[in-house]
């Protein structure tokens, strides 16, 4: 039976992706799971053709392994492929975005498994942020993805607002965002 190489965006794993991540699986004793979220995600998951340099992480289960010296920045592999995984630790998720994961290449790797958070959740993570490329992104998901402001609104106030500081800057964030994101094109 062929392995399922493909994303949500229709397109194989290009080059060095898949060997980068090739060796890192072949590098594991045990199964391991990558929360991904940023550039990677957009890119390869959901299909926005811009390129990035490295897989940010949210979450690493189990958390034991030394991901940078396997493969972050100045590891022997993102030497090799000029491409690294980048643990991104200053950011909120959603409550309960582990339970909307999906897995971006079912059947590729033996070990590593990488997991996308759903695009609500994926643009709810870059609220806090809201760099214009995170704008940007966040827009292209929510019109490529066909996705509902009210849902984006609910998810915010019930799994992400109890948890952020300045709730009422954030709250403005979002509603500017909307309006972004449901202006004609």
């Amino acid at each position: 039976m062929p392995v399922d190489t493909q994303s949500k965006s229709n397109r194989p794993l290009p080059s060095p992706w898949k060997e980068f991540l090739s060796e890192i699986d072949s590098m594991l004793k045990e199964s391991l799971a990558l929360h991904c979220i940023g550039g990677f995600v957009i890119c390869y998951f959901y299909g926005l053709p811009r390129t990035t340099g490295d897989i940010d992480y949210y979450s690493a289960v189990p958390a034991n392994l030394d991901l940078v010296d396997i493969a972050g920045e100045g590891s022997a592999l993102a030497n090799k492929y000029k491409i690294r995984l980048h643990h991104v630790a200053v950011m909120t998720m959603p409550e309960d975005y582990e339970s909307r994961l999906t897995e971006m290449f079912p059947g590729m790797f033996t070990q590593l498994r990488l997991f996308a958070p759903d695009p609500y959740d994926y643009i709810l993570s870059k609220l806090e942020r809201n760099t214009s490329k995170d704008r940007d992104d966040a827009d292209y998901l929510f019109r490529t993805q066909k996705l509902d402001s009210r849902a984006l609104r609910e998810r915010y106030q019930r799994e992400l607002r109890p948890y952020l500081a300045k709730e009422s800057w954030h709250d403005k964030t979002l509603e500017l965002w909307i309006e972004i994101f449901e202006a004609p094109t």
